[in-house]
């Protein structure tokens, strides 16, 4: 560019001594003054201004675009810049300038060198998005003269969109134009190897399958992000940093570095709660979520009050379609001055003793959407001294105590977006529960299955409400919803066998297993409302019933309002029911599905 503004200079400057002197000779009526050198020599004025060189542009679109017109002044400085405007439209390969004596002036002749016509756009490397799905970003079309400026936009918006979806790492590597044929090669950079260090308990494969990406695999922050934050939820790690590397020999590889520092792992707790119906409770736990590293979970604890209870687990709750989760565990429990409820009408008081021991297994299917647990389980129940009992009660419940053995198999089917930070998607779960009388009192078969649904609203709403900012697309308007329903082959199960409805995670307007029976079916609808990142309100509507046999008119329903607040223990829950014929007021952590 220096060359040529050099080369424009001294053209302009040798042409107007010639047009100086041509004037001088043959103009007898020349300025005086002009002659004499009192005016400038460089003051030449542009008579005409043409392009050549152009097939598919108009003239008239090249012209529009320089400053320089007949009439004006000839200067150096604006056809150099013309000559650049011109080439930035990004049309042409090459723009130059002729300037020639005309008529007592100048006439300026821009010439252009088109680029080619586009024939075709081909693309390799790319194996995240097919050909077709990367042309819809591309505005360049075939039969159109290739414009630098548009297409580098198209690349543009080519990786973008392998950005937005989280291949950050994916990136045009090369273009080449061979006549009106253009080859764009994508380069997307792969997994070469993943070190993990910093980890003296925890064993490495209990990391390392948290990590669902493997070596070969295309890099993904989206999913890599959620996978690490898996990770540190697993509360092994007070700390996990990640860092990449470039191997030598290849600029399409990275290799994925983990750096965990560890904590402990163990610890006592200290339990407090209080009910509206149990009252206050409180006791000690003692448990470790990575015994020796390998995630396995131990836990021994007791609670003691009207409602106490004592028991030990050891499990391993990590499955997939190669990995068993197992466990096994032994609880002791006591009710004192329990209500029983008959279709939500008090009968009396009692109370409940019960221990079981259980143990079970389970494994995700090669579709892993699809998993399964089967748990043996033994019950042994008792009921005594019926007391404050209302006129004319009802007792239903003292005679169905005993042992109880049963086998119980639930298949899930979770299709939620396991990179999403708010439940989305879709959850089935199909349950069969099989008492047997050997080792047991009753033999009965239980069924139920229920659906689980999580749509985000923000499209929904967008068009006619104003969020204020309350809600994102990590944090969105949610519709949440479970319906359950399920029965049994007998009408008359053992009271600890029937299906129980009523209190914070059923019918949350009603006191606990106010309905009771061998059939059962419960909708559960939630508007979760975000007020800021940490405050969620929501608006809720139960509605079910449970009984000797299925009714489907004879329903019980509520409604309510409810605070979720986030806090370093979870979810604080506070849920405000009105039911048919009291309200309700239940505190508790999580959400209720």
């Amino acid at each position: 560019m220096r060359q040529k503004k050099i080369f424009i200079t001294l053209l302009i400057l040798i042409f107007s001594l010639l047009v100086f002197a041509s004037c001088v000779n043959a103009d007898d009526e020349y300025d005086s003054s002009y002659a004499s050198g009192t005016e400038d020599i460089h003051a030449v004025q542009v008579t005409s201004v043409g392009v050549t060189g152009n097939s598919q542009i108009t003239s008239e679109y090249i012209l529009n675009i320089a400053n320089t017109k007949p009439g004006k002044v000839l200067s150096r400085d604006m056809i150099q810049a013309d000559i650049e405007e011109i080439y930035n439209q990004g049309y042409f390969s090459y723009v130059d300038v002729d300037i020639r004596p005309e008529g007592g002036g100048a006439s300026v002749m821009f010439n252009v060198q088109e680029n080619p016509v586009i024939e075709s756009i081909n693309f390799s490397g790319n194996t995240i998005y097919k050909s077709e799905q990367l042309m819809t970003e591309v505005f360049s079309q075939v039969g159109t003269v290739f414009n630098r400026a548009f297409f580098r936009n198209d690349l543009d918006r080519i990786q973008e969109k392998y950005h937005k979806d989280g291949y950050v790492m994916v990136r045009v590597s090369d273009v080449q134009i061979q006549g009106g044929n253009i080859y764009v090669t994508i380069l997307e950079p792969t997994i070469n190897n993943i070190i993990i260090q910093g980890n003296k308990k925890t064993k490495t494969y209990v990391i390392s399958r948290e990590i669902k990406l493997k070596k070969g695999d295309i890099f993904n922050a989206t999913k890599f992000r959620h996978q690490l934050s898996r990770l540190q939820g697993m509360g092994f790690f007070e700390d996990v940093n990640v860092n990449f590397d470039v191997p030598e020999d290849s600029d399409s590889a990275v290799d994925l570095i983990l750096t965990v520092k560890e904590k402990r792992t163990a610890a006592v707790g200290v339990n407090l709660a209080y009910g509206s119906e149990s009252g206050l409770s409180g006791g000690l736990t003692y448990s470790d979520s990575n015994l020796y590293g390998r995630a396995i979970n131990f836990e021994i604890g007791f609670n003691e009050g009207d409602e106490a209870s004592y028991w030990t687990t050891l499990s391993s709750p990590y499955m997939d379609a190669k990995t068993y989760a197992w466990t096994i565990g032994a609880r002791y429990y006591t009710y004192d001055d329990r209500y029983y409820y008959k279709q939500g009408n008090r009968q009396f008081e009692f109370d409940e003793k019960s221990w079981q021991v259980f143990g079970g297994i389970g494994k995700k299917f090669s579709n892993e959407a699809w998993s399964w647990f089967l748990t043996l389980r033994h019950q042994h129940t008792k009921y005594d001294d019926v007391h404050n009992a209302k006129p004319g009660y009802i007792d239903d419940l003292t005679p169905w105590q005993g042992d109880n053995q049963t086998i119980e198999l639930a298949v899930t089917y979770d299709k939620r977006d396991e990179y999403s930070p708010y439940p989305k998607g879709f959850v089935w779960d199909t349950f069969l529960e099989q008492a047997v009388k050997v080792g047991g009192d009753y033999q009965y078969l239980k069924y139920w299955t229920q659906a689980r649904l999580y749509v985000a609203l923000n499209k929904f709403v967008e068009n006619f409400a104003d969020n204020d900012f309350r809600w994102s697309d990590e944090n969105p308007l949610l519709f949440a919803a479970r319906v359950r329903i399920g029965a049994a082959t007998e009408d008359y199960l053992p009271a600890f066998a029937r299906y129980s409805l009523g209190g914070m995670n059923t019918l949350r307007g009603y006191n606990s297993r106010s309905f009771e029976g061998s059939h059962m079916y419960l909708g559960n609808f939630e508007l979760r409302f975000p007020i800021n990142q940490a405050v969620t309100l929501v608006g809720f509507y139960d509605i079910g019933n449970a009984d000797y046999r299925m009714d489907w008119k004879n329903y019980h329903d509520d409604y309510g309002i409810g605070v979720r607040v986030k806090t370093p223990f979870g979810n604080l829950r506070v849920d405000y029911a009105k039911g048919e014929d009291e309200n309700k007021t239940h505190f508790g952590f999580g959400e209720m599905f």
